[in-house]
């Protein structure tokens, strides 16, 4: 048995195999929470798929990586090397095994004792130890249905049943504070909210919750300057100003992104680059959220951290793969409860496409010209087109039309607006603000418009998590 603590926790990969019938059986196969079923197969076949499948995960880390399987004899550590050799790192726990589906034969009454169970075989090869396999099993012969039980009478309604609890969930509307309407509330005439405020109320609900378990949004546009890395801030800012803390904004842009430059920097200039090598420590079970202060730039005013990248240094000295965002992103996924992904134009980068893969949730901003909205278009039907997730993320995407000109006309942006309803579940337009073009972006300094604006956008955004 290999010692446990020589394979590395991540990246954290679980096999459940549920066994069906006649020796078929299905499978989910999930790595860092993204889950691949496979589909009903021969009990053999589903395991080699996932030992295959398993093995290519270890050739990319170019180590050995964990495997934690599940099936109907019970759940079993075990390390898979990129050569595709498998080693047992723990016992078999046959107290956690998955049932198999029960197949009773006919007159099975008249038995008075039960068949003994078949004692399992030999191991099969493909995973060693982890579930022995049986002797072809026997036919399956139909059960016996029994006849349908008459229907009970429900009982007599007592005093004790019929009594109503004392306690109540009557919840009292806070008055109007905007308007003529919270003009009056403060000198003493309590005036119930207009509709507008009760609909900003309900906006500020849904950007304020906490969801069980990290949540990861991405912002993709695979056209330049359509307001991207403006649209991770200003999402970023109303989160974590209505929510609280636990909101990462994360530069996954190789080629001089600059959302390091449009933010507050913290007390050192880290980056992406500073992180990587201590991925390791910072995954094991010794480290703490304060520890990611020597990497990412908390926004003093806005309440996030930023973790930049390097744009000061050529794409060739920091060329990254899909594994670096496994990588940060378990990290992330540690310590954060929100994280926004700010993203590069190659939509044939690794990092791009892994982004895409980990989100449950895609914002594709644009501007008010026809260039940027029709890239932005395409994009969702391109990801609708690939089908699975990436079709899901389209049907689910929240689309950010933006005013970059104080004279761009509002039908030009209603026009674009509008164009974007049959493709996107959610679009939303910000009006023109001279705040939002500043070196470093504070939204405090955005105007009150351009505040409810963004605060609706990420009411969109919370509906999707």
């Amino acid at each position: 048995m290999t010692d446990a603590p020589t394979v590395p926790a991540f990246p954290r990969i679980d096999a459940t195999i549920t066994p069906t019938a006649d020796g078929l059986a299905t499978g989910v196969l999930t790595v860092n929470g993204v889950a691949t079923p496979f589909a009903e197969a021969a009990e053999d076949d589903i395991r080699r798929g996932v030992v295959m499948s398993v093995r290519g995960i270890a050739e990319q880390m170019q180590r050995a990586v964990r495997l934690t399987t599940r099936d109907r004899f019970g759940s079993q550590a075990l390390a898979v090397g990129p050569d595709g050799t498998v080693e047992a790192l723990s016992e078999l726990d046959r107290t956690d095994a998955i049932a198999e589906p029960a197949v009773v034969p006919p007159n099975a009454a008249s038995h008075a004792g039960a068949a003994a169970p078949l004692a399992p075989a030999a191991p099969v090869a493909a995973v060693p130890a982890v579930a022995p396999t049986v002797g072809a099993p026997a036919p399956t012969v139909p059960a016996a249905v029994a006849p349908a039980p008459a229907a009970v009478a429900d009982p007599p309604l007592t005093r004790r049943a019929a009594r109503q609890s004392f306690l109540t969930r009557e919840e009292v509307e806070e008055p109007a504070t905007q308007g003529m309407r919270g003009t009056l509330t403060r000198l003493g005439i309590r005036m119930s909210p207009s509709e507008d405020e009760r609909r900003e109320r309900e906006w500020t609900r849904l950007v304020s919750q906490h969801w069980p378990g990290p949540r990861t949004v991405a912002v993709v546009n695979g056209k330049g300057g359509v307001g991207k890395t403006m649209s991770t801030i200003c999402l970023s800012s109303v989160f974590a100003r209505h929510g609280g803390a636990g909101v990462l904004a994360w530069d996954n842009n190789q080629t001089r992104g600059t959302l390091g430059w449009s933010t507050e920097q913290g007390p050192h200039d880290a980056s992406i680059l500073d992180l990587l090598p201590q991925v390791d420590r910072l995954l094991g079970t010794g480290a703490q959220s304060a520890d990611l202060a020597h990497f990412v730039h908390h926004q003093t005013r806005d309440r996030y951290d930023v973790l930049r990248s390097k744009p000061e240094v050529l794409a060739t000295q920091q060329r990254f793969d899909d594994t670096t965002v496994d990588l940060i992103h378990a990290v992330a996924a540690k310590f954060y409860r929100l994280v926004l992904i700010d993203s590069g134009n190659d939509e044939t980068d690794p990092m791009w496409l892994r982004a895409i893969e980990r989100a449950d949730q895609i914002v594709v901003p644009t501007i008010g010209e026809a260039k940027a909205a029709e890239s932005a278009a395409l994009l969702i039907e391109g990801l609708a087109e690939r089908g699975g997730h990436f079709a899901d993320l389209a049907e689910r995407a929240v689309v950010v039309v933006s005013a970059h000109k104080h004279d761009l006309a509002p039908a030009e942006l209603a026009k674009i607006s509008d164009g974007f309803a049959p493709l996107a579940r959610d679009v939303v337009t910000v009006p023109y603000d001279p705040a939002l073009g500043a070196d470093v972006l504070n939204y405090g300094a955005l105007r009150a418009s351009t505040q409810r604006a963004w605060l609706r956008a990420g009411a969109a955004v919370a509906r999707g998590l």
